[in-house]
């Protein structure tokens, strides 16, 4: 795994003079995802926290862009980010440290228009096509719950929404507050009551960056006490959705 580098926090934080803040798009918003706005920049909760970061550090901000989290997670011993905000699982604490959660997100199932399917148990059949981010925590989740129906991963959100409405998958894996947007979307879709997993969000830095955690933990902990994080929620479609810490 190597070991840590000596130096200055900055060194080790932002060795490129920038903070590099790796985010993945996708039209689904939400505490995890970004979105890509008009004007070409980014918009969302991790690219709001970013910014923050890099102001506190004095440093500019750089956004590293990704299709999803897998991707994120794949490329944490590549040196290509120094920080990011996405779902923490066993897995991923073996290739990267995580800080404060500031999101817990209860992961459901959407079914397509149209759908006999009204809960996990008829879901749940030989036949059945369930679709979700690819080599993502939820993913992983879906695959561990699912006995008999099929779960594919998919690279992105967009791709799955079109398979979706297209009535080609009869389900899709999220959590619900994405879900819930996403119905609305598509008529005639449904939202399962029940919850298959916990899905926590975090802040977190590549392996052996101690410097670099102590910083963004602090920095998490003040943006939660001093009202950043509830502001880069109001900023996102996020005023009625509540901060969940574990």
């Amino acid at each position: 795994m190597g070991t840590a580098r000596a130096g200055s926090l900055e060194d080790e934080i932002a060795p490129t003079g920038r903070l590099r803040v790796a985010i993945a798009i996708s039209a689904a918003g939400g505490a995890y995802w970004s979105t890509k706005s008009e004007n070409g920049g980014y918009a969302g909760v991790p690219v709001e926290l970013g910014k923050a970061m890099a102001l506190r550090l004095g440093v500019g901000v750089e956004y590293v862009v990704h299709q999803n989290s897998g991707e994120i997670t794949d490329a944490a011993a590549k040196g290509t980010w120094d920080v990011t905000f996405l779902p923490k699982d066993p897995e991923r604490e073996t290739k990267m440290s995580f800080g404060p959660t500031y999101e817990v997100a209860d992961a459901t199932y959407i079914v397509k228009a149209g759908s006999p399917i009204t809960n996990f148990a008829t879901l749940d059949q030989p036949g059945v096509k369930v679709a979700a981010v690819n080599n993502t925590t939820t993913m992983r989740g879906a695959v561990a719950h699912l006995k008999s129906a099929k779960v594919t991963g998919y690279q992105t959100y967009d791709q799955i929404f079109s398979l979706l409405k297209a009535g080609e998958v009869d389900a899709f894996a999220l959590s619900r507050d994405q879900l819930n947007a996403l119905a609305k979307k598509i008529p005639g879709t449904r939202v399962l009551d029940e919850t298959f997993k916990k899905t926590v969000t975090a802040v977190a830095v590549p392996l052996n960056h101690p410097q670099a955690l102590a910083f963004v933990s602090k920095f998490m902990t003040g943006a939660l006490a001093d009202g950043t994080l509830r502001k880069a929620y109001d900023n996102n479609g996020l005023k009625d959705a509540p901060i969940r810490t574990e």
